[in-house]
C-alpha cells in the first residue's frame, strides 16, 4: 500500500445516519465553502487547531512550559490564538483534557487498521465506509488510493460531498463509490455565496451532470428555518433534481446546533440567532411538496 499522507479530522464508527447498515464515517480535512452553520467548522482547513475547552482548564502552566513559544494557556485571548501555529505539542502535556487537536495525518494503512475490526459489522448490516469532511474530494490523491484499497476489501462505500469538486478530477474515484450524497443547500445563487462564501453554478452544474448517469444519486437539503426552508426555495430545488437526475431522490437533514461548542473552542463567531431547526409539521410540509413535483423522499435516519 501507498504511505501516501491524509489530513483527517476524525472516524467515528457505529454511524447509521449516512448510508444503508452501520457505516464508519471518515471526516477529511479542508472545504472550500465556509457555511455559516457548519457543525464541523474544524474541518475548514487541513492545518491543525488547538480546541481549547476553558472550562477544563485549571491554568497549570504544563502547557505553556512544553509550548515552542511558550504561549499563554488561555487560548480564548485573540493575542494567543493568532501565535498558535497548531503544532500540538501541549496536547500530551494537559492533564486537563482542556485542549485536542482538530486534524491528524493519516496514512492509507493507518484508515485500513481502523476499519478491519469494524468489517464484521458492516458484512452483518449490510453497512460500510462513508467518506465525508470537510469536503473529502479536497485531497483527491489521498481519497482516490484509499477508495481503491476499500473496494478491493469489498466494502460498500458512500461518500457526502458539496460537488464543489473538478468533475475530471474526481470521475476516476466516483466509479468506486456506491452511493453519493451531494448537498444543494440553496438554488438562489446570491443567497447561496451568502451563506457559504461561493455561489452555486458550479455545483448545480456538477450535480446535472451526475444525474446523467448516475441512479444512486441522493440530493441532501439542510434544511434551516430563516435561510433556504421556504416554499419557493424547497418548490425549485425538487423541480431541479426531477428535471436533471434519473432518479431523483431527496433527503431532507433538518438543521441542528451540536457543532456551536467547537465555534466557542476554536474562538471563532457563531451566528446563533439566525437559523432554526425546522418542526416536524414543517417537514412534513416540505416532504409534500417535494412528492408532488414527482420527487422521492429518502431518509437513512
Amino acid at each position: 500500500m501507498s504511505a501516501i499522507n491524509g489530513k483527517v479530522l476524525q472516524l467515528q464508527h457505529f454511524s447509521v445516519n449516512d448510508g444503508e447498515g452501520i457505516r464508519t464515517i471518515i471526516f477529511f480535512a479542508g472545504c472550500s465553502l465556509r457555511c455559516k452553520w457548519c457543525a464541523n467548522p474544524e474541518g475548514y482547513t487541513m492545518h491543525n487547531q488547538i480546541m481549547y475547552i476553558g472550562s477544563l482548564c485549571t491554568a497549570c502552566g504544563r502547557c505553556t512550559a512544553v509550548c515552542p513559544r511558550h504561549l499563554d494557556f488561555d487560548l480564548h485571548n485573540k493575542a494567543v490564538r493568532s501565535q498558535c501555529d497548531g503544532c500540538g505539542c501541549c496536547i500530551p502535556a494537559c492533564l486537563d483534557n482542556a485542549r485536542k487537536n482538530t486534524v491528524s495525518t493519516w496514512t492509507i494503512e493507518d484508515v485500513i487498521t481502523q476499519l478491519e475490526p469494524q468489517i464484521p459489522y458492516f458484512r452483518q448490516s449490510g453497512g460500510g465506509v462513508t467518506y465525508s469532511g470537510g469536503e473529502c474530494t479536497n485531497q483527491p490523491e489521498f481519497l482516490e488510493k484509499l477508495v481503491k484499497k476499500v473496494y478491493d476489501i469489498g466494502l460498500n462505500q458512500a461518500m457526502e460531498t458539496s460537488a464543489t469538486f473538478d468533475f475530471d478530477q474526481v470521475q476516476s474515484i466516483l466509479k468506486y463509490i456506491d452511493l453519493l450524497f451531494v448537498d444543494i443547500k440553496h438554488m438562489d445563487s446570491k443567497k447561496h455565496a451568502y451563506y457559504t462564501g461561493r455561489d452555486n453554478e458550479h455545483i448545480l452544474s456538477t450535480i446535472a451532470s451526475l444525474g446523467q448517469f448516475r441512479n444512486d444519486l441522493v440530493i441532501r437539503i439542510p434544511v434551516i428555518m430563516g435561510v433556504n426552508g421556504d416554499d419557493a426555495n424547497i418548490i425549485a430545488t425538487a423541480r431541479f433534481v426531477k428535471q436533471h437526475i434519473l432518479d431523483p431522490k431527496i433527503e431532507l437533514l433538518p438543521y441542528h446546533s451540536y457543532g456551536v461548542d467547537k465555534y466557542e473552542q476554536l474562538d471563532m463567531s457563531y451566528p446563533e440567532n439566525m437559523f432554526r431547526t425546522p418542526t416536524a409539521v414543517e417537514l412534513n410540509h416540505m416532504n409534500y411538496l417535494i412528492e408532488k413535483e414527482g420527487v422521492q423522499i429518502i431518509s437513512f435516519k
